[in-house]
């Protein structure tokens, strides 16, 4: 496999107001997996720990080699109950019926997860955790190095607080139709910059949705 970050760049830089089908291949990710609110304790530590495990990860390949790829953004999948209770949700919100924000935020199940460009690798992420194990991480030990390929998906570039996302999401969902697609699986959200330090107003989260045909 040779996932390289140019490879993968439009993947990451979407055009804005622009529905766009897009196949995602097989990548790296450290990823932790959690539940509660992503406004809560458990979602901020998991956040904190895989940013220590991603630069660790980069300034060791600086090291070795003079140069490395650049940290991606932060990424997270979002679900509720069984894939069974996903699916049922995922069609639901496509109707315009339903939405995650009806069900208990508490009971939010998600991953947290950056993705790793090559030359990036399990020994590379196994030396950065033991590095960072002088640091007060609540969610280390939950970090692992998985493989994912997500497939064809639709996204759409959402700028502005999270809490307004719902008139992206019906656009998305309505593209999706139009094209004879439906979707399928947990919703996923790219936070393009470091969504600790934008203003909401600024933020620029990549909604994407996987989808089958219909």
């Amino acid at each position: 496999m040779t996932t390289t970050a140019s490879a993968i760049d439009g993947l990451y830089k979407p055009r804005r107001d622009t529905v766009e089908f897009v196949d995602v291949p097989q990548m790296a990710f450290v990823v932790v997996p959690g539940q509660g609110a992503p406004e809560g304790p458990a979602f901020a530590a998991a956040i904190q720990a895989l940013y220590a495990v991603s630069y660790g990860v980069h300034f060791l390949v600086k090291k070795a080699i003079g140069e490395a790829p650049r940290v991606m953004p932060l990424e997270a999948l979002w679900w509720v109950g069984d894939d069974d209770g996903q699916q049922a949700l995922v069609e639901a919100v496509a109707r315009g019926q339903g939405s995650m924000a009806d069900t208990d935020r508490d009971r939010w199940r998600w991953q947290a997860m950056i993705m790793q460009p090559e030359p990036i690798d399990a020994a590379l992420v196994a030396e950065a955790m033991a590095q960072a194990r002088t640091k007060d991480l609540a969610a280390l030990d939950r970090v692992a190095l998985h493989t994912w390929e997500e497939g064809r998906c639709a996204q759409l570039l959402h700028i502005g607080p999270y809490a307004a996302e719902a008139p992206s999401l019906r656009r998305l969902h309505e593209a999706i139709a139009t094209a004879g697609m439906r979707a399928r699986g947990r919703h996923h959200e790219v936070y393009l910059g470091d969504p600790r330090r934008s203003a909401p107003e600024r933020l620029r989260t990549i909604l994407r949705q996987p989808v089958e045909p219909a």
